[in-house]
């Protein structure tokens, strides 16, 4: 197989390297409060082999690979919330099972593969939480120096997570945003390459390997996937990976691809009405996994919705916690709140969709990241009791 850079907006082709991030003429057009221009893909040529896997797509060799499980989820037969919705092609793709608890071990996998294969020794991130602590733990397999940026208001849990892993936290005083600012100034002035999501084509490319897994466990095209959406990189790898497969005759079709957004930070759904990103809206929700006021993939990820026939919807805090729960009591999934927005996009919408039709809720991240959250939904009893007879 062979691999290139290709700019998602002139199409525009460019050798790989480490010194590369965006398009140089594209990113030129950069206005400071939109998302990023001159977002960069790996473009293949080639034929894999009749067997491949989803590593074999990908543009580094197997031996740069940290020696980790990344990926290889499971793909879930929820019965019981398959009975609930009368929905019997229902599958839950749970990538709550990666190493560190959340898709975003795809990404920082790939990534910690091509800096060992360049021979970089440290990386940079900004997060709201899930790409810090996951980054800190590929990077602890990998015996790369992690340092993150990470608003200050970020959960605990994976503050924890990143801490123990060995990374270098710097909390950060403002939001998601100025945390993403702060990493590229740092990245600028004291080196290190960064991993920021959409900044780094391989964030993109590193996410497309839950779309190639799909494909490989159901045997088909599904009919419909949804995707969590902040940033718009995890549903841009989404696009990629079935994009990827139809251009290799590995796969016939593209799938409907739903973007699932909370009302509090859905900039993309509001572009995705108008046509167009307007000034930043201070984003606010209880799924901070996927809480940003500029998408920094939002340009492209809009422009592969509109070209492929996908949708984005906008869902409210409180279904997004009924939907935490639902999954948990029907199917024993522990998901934090931005996974289970893809449920809470599917219970919006699932009376318009034909059924029987192949749907895939893409579960991004546990539910132990984000205790404090969960505890919104739940009372712990204060009572203890030292006899049975003490029961009512």
């Amino acid at each position: 197989m062979k691999y290139m850079y290709q700019c998602s907006e002139c199409e525009q082709i460019y050798d790989l390297g480490p010194e590369l991030m965006l398009c140089p003429d594209c990113s030129r057009k950069q206005e400071p409060t939109r998302p990023l221009r001159g977002v960069l893909e790996v473009k293949l040529e080639g034929q894999p082999a009749q067997n491949w896997q989803p590593r074999d797509l990908l543009p580094v060799e197997s031996e740069y690979f940290p020696a980790m499980p990344v990926g290889d989820t499971p793909l879930w037969e929820p019965y019981r919330l398959r009975k609930a919705l009368r929905f019997p092609h229902l599958f839950i793709k749970d990538d709550t099972v990666n190493p560190t608890g959340s898709l975003k071990d795809r990404a920082s996998f790939l990534v910690a593969a091509f800096a060992r294969q360049h021979g970089l020794d440290r990386i940079v991130v900004a997060s709201t939480g899930n790409a810090a602590s996951s980054m800190a733990g590929v990077g602890a397999a990998t015996g790369l120096e992690v340092t993150i940026f990470l608003p200050v208001r970020a959960p605990r849990p994976k503050m924890v997570q990143a801490l123990h892993y060995g990374a270098t936290l710097i909390p950060v005083n403002g939001n998601y945003d100025r945390a993403y600012e702060l990493s590229l100034e740092f990245s600028r002035t004291r080196g290190g390459f960064n991993r920021n999501t959409a900044y780094n084509p391989l964030t993109i490319e590193g996410k497309k390997t839950v779309a190639l897994e799909i494909i490989q466990q159901l045997g088909q095209v599904p009919d419909y996937i949804f995707v969590p959406t902040g940033d718009g990189v995890i549903l841009s790898g989404v696009f990629k990976g079935f994009r990827d497969l139809i251009s290799l005759g590995l796969a016939p079709r593209m799938p409907t691809v739903v973007a699932v957004q909370a009302e509090g930070s859905n900039a993309l759904y509001r572009a995705y009405l108008t046509g167009d990103f307007a000034e930043p809206v201070s984003a606010a929700t209880v799924a901070d996994s996927i809480c940003v006021d500029v998408p920094r993939n939002g340009y492209h990820a809009l422009k592969q919705l509109k070209t492929y026939g996908g949708t984005c919807i906008s869902v409210s805090d409180r279904d997004i916690l009924a939907a935490q729960c639902e999954l948990a009591r029907t199917t024993g999934l522990f998901a934090e709140p931005a996974g289970a927005t893809a449920l809470a996009g599917f219970l919006a919408t699932h009376t318009h969709i034909p059924n029987p039709s192949t749907v895939c809720l893409l579960i991004t991240g546990h539910g132990l990241k984000d205790i404090d959250t969960a505890l919104k939904s739940v009372k712990i009893p204060r009572k203890a009791i030292s006899r049975i007879e003490e029961l009512p």
